[in-house]
């Protein structure tokens, strides 16, 4: 049967749920349409209004509920859907090896940090078969800029006895390109670890949609 003429909860069981495209998955959330619309429509809709799936989902209460088809319980339900699934990859991410599965990586880090609107640094402790131990968000700056401290870092590897290190921070404008500070405080953190035997496996910079990671570029 041709994909396009199924409902997505048809073609989510038959392909899987990468296949649905954000409509789909929205009208499977929203589940009825309104008056004259139906659901897929109305999906469509909500997502050229707010201008993306992203968007929708970080709208404030009061804009979310003025769409129709929204409301209260569309929202909390909403909100409870999104930190489900971070609390899930939070998890997912101390059972899984973050170096054999770096997409997980970058989706629990755009998880974490593409919705904050101030720069946040955050690093991800590993053990010496590369297990999360645990990831700590450790400083929080400004809406461009983050003050970041290699020996708190370094107190914090040795305290939880880290063999590895992810970094990891969020750039609030959207844009994922690291700058030369970025690639300065990496360099210095780098070297200070390096004095201990610990290494540091990438630095993650998270837009919106997007990422760079230092390990991809060769910059680590």
């Amino acid at each position: 049967m041709n994909p396009q003429y199924l409902q997505p909860r048809e073609k989510l069981l038959l392909y899987g749920v990468q296949s649905l495209s954000d409509a789909e998955l929205l009208a499977i959330f929203l589940r009825t349409g309104v008056k004259g619309t139906n659901v897929l429509t109305l999906s469509q809709n909500l997502l050229n209004e707010f201008g993306s799936l992203y968007h929708l989902i970080n709208a404030d209460h009061k804009s979310f509920c003025s769409e129709p088809g929204l409301g209260t319980v569309k929202y909390t339900q909403l909100k409870a859907v999104v930190e489900l699934s971070h609390r899930y990859l939070k998890v997912q991410m101390t059972k899984e090896s973050s170096l054999t599965n770096p997409s997980l990586t970058h989706h629990y880090l755009a998880s974490r940090l593409a919705d904050k609107e101030r720069e946040v640094f955050l690093v991800i402790f590993l053990d010496n078969q590369n297990r999360v131990i645990y990831a700590e968000e450790m400083f929080v700056g400004t809406y461009n800029s983050v003050e970041i401290h290699p020996r708190e870092i370094i107190r914090e590897a040795l305290k939880c006895n880290a063999a590895a290190l992810i970094l990891a921070h969020n750039h609030p404008s959207g844009i994922a390109e690291p700058s030369q500070a970025d690639r300065n405080i990496t360099y210095q953190i780098e070297q200070a670890c390096a004095l201990i035997d610990i290494r540091v496996i990438d630095h993650i910079v998270i837009g919106k949609g997007e990422y760079v990671s230092f390990a991809e570029r060769g910059w680590l």
